[in-house]
């Protein structure tokens, strides 16, 4: 095969062994994966369509609970939903369209992401997890609203837990007595 300019084409070789290189494997492969890594986002969704779906279609269901509209409606409806996006979104990156880089004023995109927050948060939220059955929810809300407050970056010591512990009982009690959804109150159930 000949090039534009009339040379002949030699095929694409690794600079140590000569060998030509394997589809998807060269520069172009890893090229072509971050011009379209937003796919990994469509994929992310239609995984969790699927288990939206998978898990609202095998739900066990009371006839007596059912209403006009049951308990399945709503999780089928969001499944569907996911799995749509991930249509739409994979199709869009498919064919060129890319998403916009963030432009807010005060980021810095040449920064590197801040994992210390991420998993100081993340940390917090498993905390919370742990913790809300053997403490109920007013203090494991409030170790969880304080918690995420430190982790990205108020240093108000004498404050904050305070907000927070308002916070968590306003939570609870809306929640509890309002909303009638039960949350662990702990040791704090006969107080509260």
């Amino acid at each position: 095969m000949m090039t534009p300019t009339g040379t002949p084409e030699t095929p694409n070789r690794t600079e140590a062994s000569g060998a030509p290189e394997a589809p998807g494997t060269g520069p172009g492969a890893r090229s072509w994966l971050r011009e379209h890594s937003e796919i990994g986002v469509g994929l992310l969704l239609l995984v969790l369509g699927v288990l939206v779906l998978t898990d609202a279609l095998t739900m066990n269901v009371d006839i007596a609970q059912r209403g006009p509209v049951g308990p399945k409606t709503v999780p089928i409806v969001v499944g569907i939903g996911l799995l749509v996006v991930a249509v739409l979104l994979t199709l869009d990156v498919l064919r060129g369209g890319r998403g916009e880089a963030e432009g807010g004023e005060d980021i810095d995109l040449a920064e590197p992401s801040d994992w210390r927050t991420v998993l100081l948060l993340a940390g917090v939220f498993l905390g919370n997890a742990v913790l809300i059955g053997p403490l109920g929810f007013p203090i494991s809300g409030a170790l969880l609203f304080w918690g995420s407050a430190y982790a990205l970056g108020s240093r108000h010591y004498d404050r904050d837990p305070l907000i927070a512990a308002g916070l968590s009982l306003v939570t609870y009690f809306v929640f509890n007595n309002l909303l009638g959804v039960p949350l662990p109150g702990g040791p704090l159930m006969g107080v509260l």
